[in-house]
């Protein structure tokens, strides 16, 4: 077993913190601030191939494997887990049209997609589909060579500013069997964008709900088969949780990154913070957390990279144990800032802000616990 990463991994690593440093950092408390969505910033990483990282290379993607990727998407969130997610989802929706989409689709979208020139939304939650997504409602129905596509979408990111939707919709009966995937125009007639809705965090990228009435698309944009679409949607989630897991990471390595720098930094009772043992001990429980949480996460996408038959459940472990670690780290990072990490003039409170989300989406961490309880009560779990 090798922890060390090749010097290949190592380059994309150092090639994703310089472009973090010279193209987020100056500008991510403004698009935060703002709510400004960078399209221009996200455009320049897909020049470095970042938008489309495991996506295939049928599409111009780079083909990686999930962990190559995670290295990639933690250096960025450290400085930008807003952005840096909102990265995550599009990799995500570029990887499901290039595995499954038709050619058509492929050559219409695939190579600007995966060069940050357009981007890519998901779109599976619903108002009374979250957590229980088998039971969405959204329906595209077959009109000799089209379907039509009525019902609606909420909490997605990027709505009603990128360019194509990978859509989630029952082509069938009740039930996950009866899901279907589609790659969706995003300016189609018939598509209505709710009002971008007002967040705690993650404001760099819009967040809207999405309405279908009648929205016509070619019988070639179904990406797959009829009724595969919540295995499709399934396969997605597993590398979106460890996505999302990696963002936590990184958010908590830079806000351990802050408070180091602020111990050494900062005077009281006539000596730097960092001379007091109590704070000494408090970092060093935020690094063996922040340390656990990345290896879990590594593990989990080795397991996915490998066709790990228990790789679903290590996906959820991490996910589950690397968002409420990278929160937990974040927050004792702006309790030792003191009064100063609730200002917006440091990057703590909206780190602190940017993280939280990631413990509801991709699944919430309660479903991550049922997800891996249920494989430990089927009998047949190892998980070692």
């Amino acid at each position: 077993m090798d922890f060390e990463l090749t010097e290949e991994q190592r380059a994309f690593a150092d090639t994703a913190r310089d472009f973090a440093a010279s193209e987020f950092a100056p500008h991510a408390a403004q698009w935060d601030r703002e709510a400004i969505f960078p399209r221009e910033a996200i455009a320049k990483a897909g020049e470095l191939g970042f938008c489309g990282l495991y996506a295939p290379e049928r599409i111009g993607g780079l083909g990686l494997p999930r962990l190559d990727a995670a290295l990639v998407f933690e250096e960025m969130a450290a400085v930008d887990p807003s952005t840096t997610a909102f990265i995550t989802i599009h990799n995500m929706a570029t990887w499901m049209l290039g595995t499954w989409g038709t050619d058509a689709v492929c050559t219409h979208w695939g190579e600007d997609l995966t060069a940050g020139r357009k981007l890519a939304s998901y779109c599976l939650t619903e108002p009374g589909a979250g957590s229980d997504a088998g039971s969405l409602k959204t329906r595209a129905e077959r009109d000799g060579d089209h379907y039509v596509i009525h019902g609606g979408k909420a909490f997605i990111s990027g709505a009603g500013s990128t360019d194509v939707l990978v859509l989630m919709a029952r082509t069938g009966g009740g039930g996950p069997s009866g899901i279907s995937a589609f790659a969706v125009p995003a300016d189609a007639p018939g598509i209505r964008y709710g009002k971008k809705e007002h967040k705690m965090g993650w404001n760099s990228q819009p967040t809207r709900t999405i309405d279908f009435d009648g929205v016509r698309i070619p019988a070639d944009h179904l990406l797959g088969q009829e009724g595969e679409g919540f295995r499709i949607a399934m396969k997605g989630l597993d590398g979106g949780r460890i996505n999302i897991a990696t963002c936590s990471v990184g958010a908590a390595q830079g806000a351990l990154d802050a408070a180091r720098r602020y111990l050494h930094e900062r005077q009281q009772f006539g000596k730097p913070l960092a001379s007091f043992q109590a704070l000494q001990f408090k970092l060093a429980d935020m690094a063996t957390e922040l340390v656990a949480a990345r290896q879990m996460v590594r593990l989990a996408a080795s397991k996915l990279d490998a066709g790990h038959a228990d790789a679903s459940t290590y996906c959820a472990m991490a996910k589950r144990f690397a968002t409420d670690a990278g929160f937990t780290v974040c927050n004792e990072a702006l309790q030792l800032h003191g009064g100063y990490g609730y200002l917006g003039d440091f990057p703590l409170e909206r780190l602190l802000r940017d993280a939280r989300v990631h413990q509801i989406l991709e699944g919430t961490n309660e479903i991550m616990r049922l997800i891996v309880a249920r494989k430990l009560l089927d009998g047949d779990a190892e998980l070692r």
